[in-house]
């Protein structure tokens, strides 16, 4: 009688090890917009327009953009009386504007 053989196989698992990690944590902040008329603008530094609501200041940020209502660049100085919307981020005396839109 024979005796039949058995041979020996070992088997390799690999096992991985999955992390989750949580995406980092960013910060929003809502935009708001204040429509009316220039009433001061000081380039790189502040601008104050009067709205329905009563006069509006905004600190300026190198960041801050000034276009015409079809999104191209204004490069020149806002003149008081002119009609605009300004996109701002923060509230009360910490306002800073984000894009100011020239109406007129």
């Amino acid at each position: 009688m024979i005796a039949p053989l058995a041979f020996a196989q070992t088997k390799k698992t690999k096992v991985q090890q999955k992390t989750a990690t949580k995406p980092a944590a960013t910060t929003q902040t809502a935009t708001s917009y204040s429509a009316g008329t220039v009433r001061k603008f000081e380039p790189g530094k502040t601008m104050m327009i009067d709205s329905p609501q009563g006069p509006v200041s905004f600190a300026l940020g190198t960041g801050a953009q000034i276009v015409n209502t079809a999104g191209n660049a204004v490069t020149s100085a806002l003149k008081p009386g002119q009609r605009v919307r300004v996109y701002y981020t923060g509230t009360d005396q910490n306002r800073v504007v984000e894009r100011v839109v020239v109406e007129d």
